[in-house]
């Protein structure tokens, strides 16, 4: 079971959030909040395992809450939901240390895989939003994956680590992480948020993938 904090300053919305999770299987919602302040109480005392932060609270931002968030209850992870879509928005939200992001407007099945992609330790963004991420940064000089290099692109945007990795596809962990410095090499990328910016802007993952 998968337990959320949801963090809103909207009543109606933290209502309209919850009706959805509670209709579906293996999540359930611990709590919520109107502001970072009461957010970071209540993570502290419940740990969920997912937060769903709004950016425009009262007071405090959402960006601001995501390092307290993260110190009071570190192994929850924080997916962002915001009306917020710019590419700088989702930049900042991830450089602060969110898992994923995704816009007020999706839909509950979005909504659901977002959750459980996190909570199981990757990462997600809209693939929209991804894409204007990819854009806004220039698109980098691809050259054609490989077969092996497109299968260890979706694992690392999944979440796995070179180890996990290693053992899914039987090659060892070097090997992993040559192909991983090569590929972040010619894909031009940095960051495993990068990498799955660009995994969801060229169809390499998404709401599906599991």
């Amino acid at each position: 079971m998968i337990s959320v904090l949801i963090v809103d300053d909207h009543e109606l919305l933290r209502a309209g959030l919850r009706s959805r999770l509670e209709r579906e299987g293996g999540i359930s919602v611990v709590g919520d909040a109107d502001s970072a302040e009461r957010a970071v109480v209540m993570a502290r005392k419940l740990q969920p395992d997912v937060i769903l932060l709004d950016l425009l609270l009262p007071r405090k931002s959402g960006y601001e809450a995501i390092p307290e968030l993260a110190e009071v209850a570190p192994q929850a992870r924080i997916l962002v939901v915001s009306s917020q879509a710019a590419a700088s928005s989702v930049r900042h939200a991830l450089t602060a240390g969110a898992a994923g992001y995704l816009p007020k407007r999706a839909s509950d099945r979005e909504l659901v895989s977002a959750i459980q992609l996190v909570a199981d330790g990757g990462g997600y963004v809209d693939p929209e939003l991804g894409a204007k991420l990819v854009n806004d940064n220039g698109s980098p000089a691809l050259e054609p994956l490989s077969d092996r290099e497109r299968d260890i692109v979706q694992l690392l945007a999944l979440g796995y680590t070179n180890q996990e990795i290693g053992k899914k596809l039987f090659i060892s962990v070097r090997t992993v992480d040559t192909h991983r410095a090569h590929i972040m090499r010619k894909l031009e990328l940095e960051t495993r948020a990068e990498l799955v910016m660009f995994a969801l802007a060229n169809g390499v993952i998404g709401p599906d993938t599991g």
